[in-house]
């Protein structure tokens, strides 16, 4: 059975700086830094074996071995879909082979470049390679019964990645051009058939929550790979008579759990281990986990809103 720190660890599993400056400063440095443009701030972390196995393209990109610095050149979004496209015609690398046609926005301190693209967008399946800064929707489906509180849990089905394992009632990848509730209007239609008139109506936005993982084998592709991600998050309460249902390939089953069993599950490792804190997230928001019972309450409070090392977005 594992604590709710130990939950949190799982997947903010990046180092802190504060924890070991030593060991942060080392491992850091051993990265190859990704800019948009040259004396910018950084947008990603590039691990030296990517940079090695990558067709980069010196028409396109500038690959500095000295400094460990990586920025494009003028047409910045042709860079990344040129190489990640070429990279995925060899086979460099396996979280290639699930390409999305989808693209995220690689979001940076300056807002507009002087030269290049206005937005630079990467495919979703080749974010993780440039460790840059990626966003999603979480959504939590809740009922009041006479019970108490009762959270409607999707298993994921085993075909996909984490397959098996239980998520939040409704999760998504916001893609470029798309806003947040847009985003969860659609996930609900597609993971959940529910209506959109019950979403707009229904749902309430609740911050967000950040941290920095590390990608495992059940993520797909290559294990090792930089994660950092932001996630939007969402209540939704529902009466008892609003069933979510299957609508694609991705959920398996619905199950109506109590705060126990949910609970429960998170410390048996049953959750993917990101909608395991957005689910902390929501037990701190409804006050069922508090400083009272939980001793590392600030601790978990902190970390569910990591800072990250890269800029991240002003709007969406």
């Amino acid at each position: 059975m594992k604590s709710n720190l130990d939950v949190v660890n799982d997947c903010d599993s990046f180092p802190y700086y504060d924890a070991d400056p030593q060991a942060y400063t080392e491992l850091v440095s051993s990265y190859y830094e990704l800019f948009t443009q040259p004396k910018s701030k950084p947008v990603g972390y590039v691990l030296p074996w990517v940079v090695e196995k990558m067709p980069w393209d010196d028409s396109l990109w500038v690959v500095d071995h000295d400094k460990k610095q990586i920025y494009p050149k003028l047409t910045q979004s042709k860079g990344f879909d040129a190489t990640l496209r070429k990279a995925r015609e060899i086979g460099a690398f396996k979280v290639l082979e699930k390409w999305r046609n989808e693209l995220y926005t690689v979001h940076r301190e300056n807002g507009l470049d002087p030269v290049g693209d206005p937005t630079i967008t990467v495919e979703r399946s080749g974010s993780p390679l440039f460790g840059v800064v990626t966003y999603g929707v979480h959504m939590t489906t809740y009922v009041n019964t006479q019970e108490g509180m009762k959270i409607w849990v999707p298993k994921r089905a085993k075909g996909k990645t984490y397959g098996g394992l239980f998520d939040n009632t409704v999760a998504g990848g916001i893609a470029t051009g798309e806003q947040p509730l847009e985003c969860i209007v659609r996930e609900a239609a597609e993971e959940a058939s529910f209506p959109e008139e019950l979403v707009r109506s229904a749902t309430k936005p609740c911050g967000t929550i950040s941290y920095f993982s590390f990608r495992d084998k059940r993520a797909g592709g290559e294990s090792g790979l930089l994660q950092p991600e932001v996630q939007f998050v969402y209540d939704m309460e529902v009466s008892e008579d609003v069933v979510p249902k299957p609508c694609d390939d991705e959920v398996e089953d619905f199950r109506l759990w109590s705060v126990d069993e949910v609970q429960k599950a998170i410390s048996e490792s049953l959750f993917k281990p990101n909608c395991a804190l957005l689910l902390l997230d929501f037990f701190i928001r409804h006050g069922i986990l508090t400083a009272g019972n939980e001793k590392d309450y600030v601790e978990i409070v902190s970390r569910l809103h990591r800072k990250l090392p890269f800029p991240t977005a002003t709007t969406m």
